[in-house]
């Protein structure tokens, strides 16, 4: 039984290997021409391609995408902050958020073949090692955002391989948002560790059910520098706590 069971998981991984694939190459050639209209026109455009690849794979692999709205959602540039738990994370964030928006990425991932080039073209790249490197993502996000496109930050800094809801937060986002005075959006991806949990190779990818829930906006009018920490704890606070109502964590421990 178990070596049915791993083989009808082997052939699940690569049937949705090919369909990500096939759907990749596909929509590479429109994607190459509209990155010749530059990094906002262009990248806008990019967009709708993704949006295409990812309303058609998640289905097609059993993975059934559901938004969840708490409050009634705007249609302002805002910074999404969404916990980090899975490699679908990226395309998950492409089927549900309202565009234009544009989520902070790694640099090592442009490296892939073709996959890389549409990686450049539709994320604000990051080095983490680089200082220099992290100070241009930072004037680009910003640039981003006086043009009316949103951004998408993992605050967590890297995917939470933890038993916990989330990881300790850097504080990118919360200073990005005090700095230009942009409401932050926190975005709960409920059920992506599930399907696809990093760091445990291509062999966990499994079909199912992927909640998104978006949390009310956090309006950030009148705070200073000085006020990232207490900022940045509330929105860890209410991640936190929506995360474990509907999943099952370990009991917080009560503080002295």
């Amino acid at each position: 039984m178990k070596l049915f069971m791993k083989l009808l998981r082997l052939i699940y991984v690569v049937y949705a290997a090919i369909i990500f694939l096939g759907i990749m190459f596909l929509i590479l050639p429109p994607i190459f021409l509209a990155s010749l209209l530059g990094k906002e026109k262009g990248g806008n455009i990019i967009f709708y391609f993704l949006r295409f690849w990812a309303h058609a794979w998640f289905p097609l692999v059993g993975m059934r995408v559901t938004k969840e709205h708490l409050v009634e959602h705007g249609d302002k540039p805002c910074i999404y902050v969404v916990n980090h738990r899975s490699y679908l994370d990226a395309a998950i964030a492409v089927k549900v958020m309202r565009l234009p928006f544009r989520p902070l990425g790694k640099v090592e991932m442009s490296k892939i073949p073709f996959f890389g080039f549409i990686y450049r073209n539709s994320v604000v790249p990051v080095d983490r090692s680089n200082a220099p490197a992290r100070a241009k993502s930072v004037r680009e996000m910003m640039s981003r955002l006086k043009a009316g496109i949103s951004i998408l930050m993992f605050p967590e800094g890297t995917t939470n391989e933890t038993n916990e809801p989330l990881r300790p937060f850097h504080n990118g986002a919360f200073r990005m948002a005090i700095e230009m005075q942009i409401p932050l959006k926190p975005v709960l991806y409920v059920d992506a560790g599930d399907r696809f949990p990093s760091g445990k190779g291509l062999m966990v990818l499994n079909p199912g059910k992927c909640r998104v829930v978006f949390l009310p906006e956090i309006p950030v009018e009148g705070l200073t520098l000085d006020d990232i920490n207490t900022l940045k704890q509330r929105v860890y606070e209410v991640m936190d706590a929506e995360l474990r109502k509907r999943r099952a964590y370990p009991t917080l421990q009560p503080t002295a």
